[in-house]
């Protein structure tokens, strides 16, 4: 169709000029991270909006991975509170997983799109400094027990110098979700919860967590029913209301947390969609969920 292919690059006029030399926290992690084919579209996305002005800085999980790879070498994954148990021998894995494995073929996407990728974790720089999470309480056949996550932590401290040396120069950081204590330790700390305080740290304009699901839907059976935008006074209603449920009511908190904290935007959306980041951004309908702030 005659003036199509113009039309999309004004559409996305307004969201470049908006987001020129600001930073964008992209969580990925769900389908993407098992479909070479998404994670590879991805990467193509953020190398784009580094040439447009933007400063993207890339989160990734590894459960699945993490998780396929325990089972390989004879262990069995065990969780609590959808957290998993991270003894010594799980925490080396996990390491090897997200950090040797993961996060270099995210730095070599980056690059062959053009891009300059560099592979960090949360232990460089002191970047995230974290305390090992309580003893969590649990009902096992209505008797309450507590149990050692092991090596689960939770964040104290982000020091973002890092993370604004590298944007600065041009290159895009990707960064595994492993902290380190304050005797040196590691520890694994859940991905979402990693971008979503990188993103306050780093008063970044916008944060991306991808899923599985097109975002929060009213009727979980119909992907049609999506909810384009919530503002956060809404999100703990529709969680009584049962519209946000199960592995959505974390995301959505989390989300929730990060636009108090002054994140200007926070997306939810279906990594597995090809190119789902640029639809999100520089399209007036998106793909996902947005939630914000009604600052009026």
């Amino acid at each position: 169709m005659t003036g199509k292919r113009e039309n999309v690059l004004i559409e996305a006029l307004p969201y470049i000029r908006d987001f020129h030399d600001s930073v964008m926290v992209i969580k990925v992690g769900g389908h993407a991270m098992v479909n070479p084919s998404v994670m590879n579209d991805i990467m193509q996305d953020v190398v784009l909006l580094r040439f447009v002005g933007i400063h993207p800085v890339i989160v990734h999980g590894g459960g699945p991975e993490i998780t396929e790879k325990m089972e390989r070498m004879g262990k069995k994954p065990e969780f609590v509170g959808g957290l998993r148990i991270t003894d010594d021998e799980t925490m080396e894995i996990a390491r090897m997983v997200l950090v040797g494995n993961i996060n270099t073929k995210i730095v070599s996407l980056i690059g062959k799109h053009g891009g300059k990728g560099v592979g960090l974790s949360g232990k460089d720089g002191k970047m995230i400094m974290a305390r090992k999470k309580a003893t969590q309480r649990i009902m096992i056949e209505n008797v309450e027990h507590d149990v050692d996550l092991g090596w689960v932590g939770e964040t104290e401290i982000i020091n973002p110098e890092l993370i604004n040396i590298v944007t600065a120069n041009d290159y895009i950081p990707v960064i595994s979700p492993i902290a380190m204590d304050a005797e040196g330790n590691a520890l694994n700390i859940n991905a979402d919860t990693v971008a979503g305080d990188l993103a306050d740290a780093l008063h970044a304009k916008k944060l991306i967590l991808m899923t599985d699901v097109p975002g929060v839907l009213r009727d979980q059976s119909d992907r049609s029913s999506r909810i384009s935008r919530i503002r956060v006074d809404e999100v703990e209603s529709l969680i009584e209301e049962g519209i946000i449920s199960g592995g959505m009511i974390p995301k959505m908190r989390s989300a929730r947390a990060s636009v108090l904290g002054g994140v200007e935007r926070v997306h939810i959306i279906d990594g597995s969609v090809s190119h789902s980041v640029l639809l999100e951004l520089f399209t007036d309908q998106g793909i996902g969920t947005m939630v914000y702030q009604d600052t009026e």
